[in-house]
């Protein structure tokens, strides 16, 4: 939870420097887990756009962690535009997020 936390206040919208694979990895399980409860929550009170607000509130985050761990595996944070390939691309983004740290 600590990453969690870490990466919404200390690095909002930080795209320097590295993410080790425990930060990333950590942040995207509870932005997952906090996603599932927000919809839940907005579904049972009727607030449909309750996890849009969620969303729109952690897109900046998980964009610069996303760059930060492409910095520690030495690719450029342009990478991340390689999601934008059908099927293939998110794959290999995901592969890329996996690779161990470069020094």
């Amino acid at each position: 939870m600590n990453w969690y936390l870490s990466c919404l206040k200390d690095h909002y919208a930080d795209f320097n420097g590295r993410a080790k694979r425990t930060e990333f990895w950590m942040f995207i399980l509870f932005n997952t887990i906090a996603s599932i409860i927000v919809s839940a929550i907005g579904y049972l009170l009727g607030i449909s756009v309750l996890s849009s607000i969620y969303s729109l509130a952690v897109l900046v985050p998980s964009l610069a962690v996303g760059v930060r761990r492409l910095h520690d595996t030495g690719r450029s944070g342009w990478w991340w535009l390689i999601a934008f390939v059908p099927v293939i691309g998110i794959i290999w983004l995901v592969v890329l997020w996996c690779l161990e740290s470069k020094k």
